[in-house]
């Protein structure tokens, strides 16, 4: 009897710490759930380079990550102009102060970039007591937070990104999970999070022999790359699994063993950088660049599911590199040069569209039925989650955001190509 309130206590306090930090951190690449959702009540809608901005600190180098963050630090990657010097940087959540600027790798001969990306693009991964980083081919790595200490690193994952590095990892129990779609090869790889031991490794299973001649890879492989972010799911209570867009393909795996469970294929797109968004028991997906278009899969099957397990498909003003985000029955995207599309998540059917105009890299975020849009200019319009455009403001900052935003607390994480903002009210 004496132990029921005791047990009901620690219950409601691991809620209680449950909800704190699903308020206070963003520990990945598009926040906790991975698809741009916050819970935060008071997020500022207005602001410029003299209104709700609480703090603004320089980020030295050139680096397109997205801050991520646990309790009071939040971390991103940044490099030198020509990729030779690869950094992690850690800044205070409270004062803006940078706590560590670490150089990670030193990199001889950095591979080509487009202009569009950045040696440090991936975005980090952040838990209690570690963040772990990526810069694709150059090196991976797993630092204390608290010390700024490495604790490993592996600089064996290599391939020939043709374009830039782009795939952000995620953590899933005890691993640490990240794409490799090369030019030249293309994998997925699982590593012990505590010691980067590999656990796993899956090679695509796309064949590409169409872009062959006489059995020898043709363009350089430009058309097998990728950059995307796998994302967790479960459905109808069964076990999770990997959903990982690679190029040409959406692929379905095991994530405790990286067995390819179903795929479906596409031909006339590659190079997908878009993430994956999750709702109404459908997976939602960008076919990439060529012919893009936005697919509705519904989960399960094996082998290629295309013709069975595509409910319906959109392929109007569909983004590249700005991921969806699904709110209800409703999924919102942006184009990449600025025509914002609300389609009925159920059916495809175009709801609204709306040019606002700009040219957009980031992905959306959403609060209090609000979603927030940022261009590379430095522009960003927020507008109402609903089934009539109404915009709720547009606001200016002095420099352009590549990366996508963050939330913690009241306050909203912009990363410019200059500078990281505390936007509050």
């Amino acid at each position: 009897m004496m132990m029921k309130p005791f047990a009901f206590a620690l219950a409601l306090g691991c809620a209680f710490t449950t909800f704190v930090f699903a308020e206070e951190n963003w520990p990945q690449f598009r926040g906790p759930d991975g698809m741009g959702h916050s819970d935060a009540k008071g997020l500022p809608v207005t602001w410029s380079e003299t209104q709700n901005i609480k703090w603004k600190t320089p980020i030295h180098g050139k680096g397109w990550s997205s801050p991520v963050i646990w309790g009071k630090q939040i971390w991103m990657t940044t490099a030198t102009e020509d990729g030779k010097q690869l950094f992690v940087v850690c800044v205070d959540r409270d004062t803006g102060k940078i706590l560590h600027n670490t150089k990670l790798f030193d990199v001889e001969t950095p591979q080509f970039i487009i202009k569009l990306n950045s040696p440090a693009s991936p975005t980090p991964v952040i838990e209690e007591g570690r963040v772990y980083v990526t810069f694709g081919d150059p090196g991976t790595a797993c630092l204390d937070t608290k010390s700024g200490k490495v604790l490993w690193q592996r600089r064996d994952l290599n391939i020939n990104h043709v374009r830039g590095a782009g795939a952000s990892p995620i953590l899933f129990g005890n691993l640490f999970i990240v794409n490799f779609d090369g030019g030249d090869a293309q994998f997925v790889v699982a590593l012990d999070k505590n010691t980067g031991k590999t656990v796993w490794k899956t090679n695509r299973t796309m064949d590409f022999k169409d872009l062959d001649k006489d059995g020898k890879p043709q363009r350089e492989g430009d058309l097998r790359k990728g950059f995307t972010t796998p994302l967790i799911a479960s459905f109808g209570g069964a076990p999770p699994i990997l959903i990982d867009p690679g190029s040409m393909a959406f692929y379905a795996y095991d994530p405790l063993t990286g067995k390819e469970l179903w795929r479906t294929e596409e031909r006339k797109n590659h190079s997908v950088a878009v993430r994956v968004s999750v709702a109404n028991g459908l997976i939602y997906a960008c076919t990439g660049m060529g012919k893009a278009s936005v697919w509705a899969i519904k989960p399960g099957g094996s082998g290629v599911v295309t013709d069975t397990h595509v409910v319906w498909k959109a392929p109007r003003n569909v983004p590249t590199m700005p991921s969806p985000i699904v709110m209800g029955d409703l999924l919102f995207m942006v184009s990449d040069n600025g025509i914002i599309t609300c389609l009925d998540a159920k059916t495809g059917e175009v709801v609204w569209e709306q040019k606002v105009g700009g040219e957009f890299s980031a992905s959306p975020i959403s609060a209090e039925g609000r979603i927030y849009f940022f261009d590379r200019e430095g522009k960003a319009t927020v507008i109402e989650a609903a089934r009539e455009f109404k915009q709720v403001a547009q606001n200016q900052l002095e420099d352009g955001c590549m990366a996508s935003a963050a939330v913690s607390g009241k306050a909203l994480f912009v990363r410019t190509r200059s500078a990281l903002y505390r936007i509050e009210k």
